[in-house]
């Protein structure tokens, strides 16, 4: 009797172990993918940034900041190897980002990434030095800055950076909200001064272009191009405005209960996340719901959850 009552127990314990397992291994096999992924976003980005020096940065002696940069001006002084260069000076700066952008799995990935950019920027000039696509400042400027912004942005995916001052702006970025591209033109305005120094202020001018047009390639690649809108909504009618967006263009609709100071009366404040396509008719349909609503609407720089980006880890 005992027996019989304790064999379906036996059974369903048997079962849960092995959704455990099948569980446990598949979230293994997902871990593998993405590291996989990160680190061929790795090489592709460290190897995009040394062509985008070969090609357009260093032949024009145009510095866009940057410990790479600063190995050019060294360059020009000592005749040294700017990969390796590069990479000695990024030796003090992968202890910042072990500290505060993500421990050892992070200071791996940034290591790797500074040496795949080092050997591969070393061996282009090695085996395929003085390549000139053009002479014209402007566009080295504008097309160093779109493939560098790219290749750091593919680095910044793969949760690493290419070492040097892109360490300082992530840190801005994550520690204190700065966009990269201001944080770039903090990180890299002095290494562009002594850049002026050295290559002549007309250089300078164009390295600034493409510090700037840089950075914001770095945030498209990172975030994508679709900016994402807020809006809060302050109204008298909070179940007609929140059923519309809810069934016109199903996103969600968080309610908070305010305080009017001038009247002294209880206001309902909605706050909606949508995509930037979706602003013009939600502006519509508040206004039927409620033509007396107060409406703001702000820009935001990321959006997860459901219905829009996954939230995931980004450490």
């Amino acid at each position: 009797m005992s027996h019989s009552s304790t064999t379906p127990k036996n059974g369903h314990l048997a079962q849960i172990r092995e959704r455990v397992r099948l569980r446990r291994e598949s979230e293994k096999h997902a871990t593998r993918l993405q590291l996989a992924r990160d680190y061929f976003l790795i090489f592709a980005g460290a190897a995009l940034l040394a062509l985008s020096m070969d090609l357009f940065f260093i032949p024009n002696d145009l510095v866009a900041g940057g410990l790479s940069g600063t190995a050019q001006i060294i360059n020009s002084f000592t005749g040294w190897p700017i990969g390796t260069l590069s990479f000695i000076l990024n030796i003090p700066l992968f202890y910042l980002g072990w500290r505060f952008l993500g421990g050892r799995r992070f200071l791996a990935r940034t290591v790797a990434a500074s040496l795949i950019f080092s050997v591969t920027l070393d061996g282009l000039q090695l085996f395929w030095p003085g390549v000139k696509l053009t002479d014209d400042l402007a566009l080295n400027a504008l097309y160093g800055g779109v493939t560098a912004g790219v290749a750091v942005g593919l680095l910044f995916r793969a949760r690493a950076t290419s070492g040097g001052t892109d360490i300082l702006a992530r840190i801005l970025e994550r520690r204190f909200g700065t966009p990269l591209s201001q944080a770039y033109l903090y990180t890299d305005g002095i290494v562009v001064f002594l850049a002026g120094l050295t290559f002549g202020w007309e250089r300078a001018l164009y390295a600034v272009i493409a510090l700037y047009v840089g950075g914001v390639l770095v945030e498209l690649t990172v975030n994508g191009s679709n900016v994402m809108r807020v809006a809060t909504i302050i109204t008298n009618e909070p179940e007609d405005v929140a059923d519309r967006i809810l069934a016109d263009l199903e996103r969600g609709v968080t309610d908070w209960t305010g305080k009017g100071m001038y009247t002294g009366r209880e206001k309902h404040v909605l706050l909606c996340a949508v995509s930037r396509a979706e602003i013009v008719q939600l502006k519509a349909l508040i206004h039927e719901a409620d033509p007396q609503a107060f409406v703001i609407i702000g820009q935001a720089q990321e959006v997860l959850g459901e219905g829009f980006r996954p939230l995931r880890e980004t450490t």
